[in-house]
């Protein structure tokens, strides 16, 4: 009994997916504008986002300078979006939003947009042109729309590509910092890139192991030097212990610093003592 009525449902379902393709061909190939607007309209509702997409793209130049031009145009944008097309769903959103500044749309079409962007965002190690167009798209639609909907999220988005950007710095700046265990010439690099982190990034997660690690390239590099550079270069790396104490006075990485201070304190002594003499 049960079997049968299973077979029953499933030949039903068939019986209604085989008469849905049909229409949906049927008005694919149909010139009429109206039957492809509201079948697109109908597949959009039902979260059939393929064949809304296909139709949409079919109609929207149609509708172009029309009262529905506007509804068509987001539909079709928020199809690729739903897709994960997400390059198309970004142009398809920045479209709209210069052709409708006015819409009451406009704020979700600008936030989606940027998202679209957020979404393309890729690994932190990787070219962040995507990133930066995202923080771009967001922060203006941050400046905007102060009181959307969607601002928390897109405050979130913002701080985590923020933060995949302040990533992408610091291990370079890293990078250079264990190179330069191995060829001295990368220390010099190491340093500029650890500045360069800290003063664009100053509330970074960062902050506190990129300081350590510039003034762990800075002792280096001191001790590394000719005896005539020495004494100048290992007081900038005792300023690079400072700066980090100051602004993480219980560091956790208190002991391996005050293992490096010691090799520089002990620098500096055997120097005023071979100039003593």
């Amino acid at each position: 009994m049960f079997l049968k009525i299973d077979s029953i449902l499933s030949l039903l379902v068939l019986v209604f997916v085989l008469g849905s393709c049909s229409e949906y061909q049927k008005v694919l190939k149909n010139e009429e504008v109206k039957p492809k607007y509201d079948l697109a309209q109908k597949f959009y509702d039902e979260g059939d986002y393929k064949r809304s997409n296909r139709l949409f793209e079919q109609i929207a130049p149609k509708y172009v300078g029309k009262p529905q031009g506007e509804r068509v145009m987001f539909f079709l944008a928020d199809t690729y979006f739903q897709r994960k097309d997400y390059n198309m769903a970004g142009y398809q959103f920045e479209r709209f939003v210069k052709s409708y500044p006015k819409s009451e749309k406009i704020a979700q079409a600008s936030f989606l947009g940027a998202k679209c962007y957020y979404k393309l965002s890729p690994e932190y190690s990787l070219d962040q042109t995507d990133t930066d167009k995202a923080l771009a798209k967001l922060q203006s639609f941050i400046n905007t729309y102060p009181d959307s909907e969607y601002f928390p999220e897109a405050n979130q988005m913002a701080k985590q590509l923020t933060t995949k950007k302040e990533r992408k710095a610091y291990e370079i700046a890293k990078q250079f910092n264990k190179l330069g265990k191995f060829d001295l010439s990368f220390l010099v690099p190491a340093i500029e890139a650890f500045d360069n982190f800290i003063t664009d990034y100053p509330g970074s997660i960062y902050k506190e192991p990129a300081l350590f690690y510039k003034f762990e390239s800075t002792t280096e590099y001191g001790l590394n030097s000719t005896e005539r550079l020495k004494p100048e270069r290992l007081k900038k790396a005792k300023l690079a212990y400072d700066q980090l104490k100051k602004q993480f006075p219980d560091t956790k990485f208190a002991e391996d610093a005050a293992k490096l201070l010691e090799k520089i304190d002990e620098d500096l002594q055997g120097q005023r003592q071979a100039d003593a003499k």
